[in-house]
């Protein structure tokens, strides 16, 4: 199974700049996804990361990873609904820079679900050698209870 980037947007929340993910060519619901993340010198963060020696910040690689990660999650429990939050990494290893020009191709692996939360493994190559591996962790969780949580009240100006 595979995924352009509209069927990408209806799972994921995340929008230009923050979309990591162009495309998943391969999807194996509970079990695998793989997902590549196209990089240009035209991604904002090139500007000052780092000005005459362009490289992607290692968070957003891990970020790539991690939205492949939802997608595969959020594919295997098909609620509709749901969203993938964020909640952890652990054991990251970074192996090489990536610049613009390269083709993130972002692997994860489900280690397991149970009840409200989920974990996967993710290895992120370039040209076939590794650049990131990391395990990433995942609350599970309503959409509209995201939407509606406690947010502080607005201040208000007086004259």
């Amino acid at each position: 199974m595979e995924m352009d980037i509209v069927d990408i947007e209806r799972i994921l929340p995340h929008r230009y700049p923050f979309l990591m993910v162009d495309r998943i060519i391969e999807l194996e619901p509970g079990k695998r996804a793989v997902g590549i993340k196209n990089v240009t010198r035209n991604e904002p963060f090139f500007d000052g990361h780092f000005p005459g020696e362009p490289v992607m910040p290692g968070v957003l690689i891990m970020e790539a990873m991690a939205q492949v990660g939802g997608v595969l999650l959020l594919v295997t429990i098909n609620e509709p609904g749901k969203l993938a939050m964020f909640g952890g990494a652990d054991s990251v290893r970074f192996k090489r820079r990536v610049v613009p020009g390269d083709q993130l191709i972002s692997e994860v692996r489900i280690e397991k679900i149970k009840g409200s939360m989920g974990r996967v493994i993710g290895e992120t190559r370039v040209n076939g050698k590794l650049v990131a591996r990391g395990i990433y962790s995942f609350a599970l969780v309503d959409a509209q209870s995201v939407e509606t949580a406690k947010r502080p009240a607005p201040v208000e100006m007086t004259e």
